[in-house]
């Protein structure tokens, strides 16, 4: 695993249930900011990481689902939300600017 993928999943590993951030949030605070293909890539791969690391708390910055087919199942990404208390439909979380979480207001440099 590269150091950046595993910068990467340390902060979602910060993401507190019930929250959701972006691909781009993480980047940008990962010191990469246009690399929020990588963070997709990273999650994409986070599956077969020893440490659980919770990928489906990770969106696009208009909380879409877009990693939903990454996950087992049909709906898994959005139950594994919905068991946490997030609302969505339609693929797309509801009131996403309520249970966004912004890497740069929660933690510091050091958190990671």
């Amino acid at each position: 695993m590269s150091d950046l993928y595993a910068r990467i999943y340390d902060v979602v590993r910060l993401i507190p249930s019930g929250r959701a951030t972006s691909y781009g949030a993480i980047a940008k605070f990962v010191g990469s900011p246009r690399g929020s293909r990588m963070v997709g890539w990273a999650m994409n791969q986070s599956h077969s990481s020893k440490e659980y690391t919770p990928a489906h708390r990770v969106v696009n910055r208009m909380g879409m689902l877009t990693g939903k087919h990454h996950f087992p199942g049909e709906n898994l990404m959005q139950e594994l939300l919905e068991s946490e208390g997030i609302v969505v439909i339609d693929d797309q979380i509801q009131d996403f600017d309520q249970v966004f979480w912004d890497p740069f207001k929660e933690l510091d440099e050091n958190s990671i």
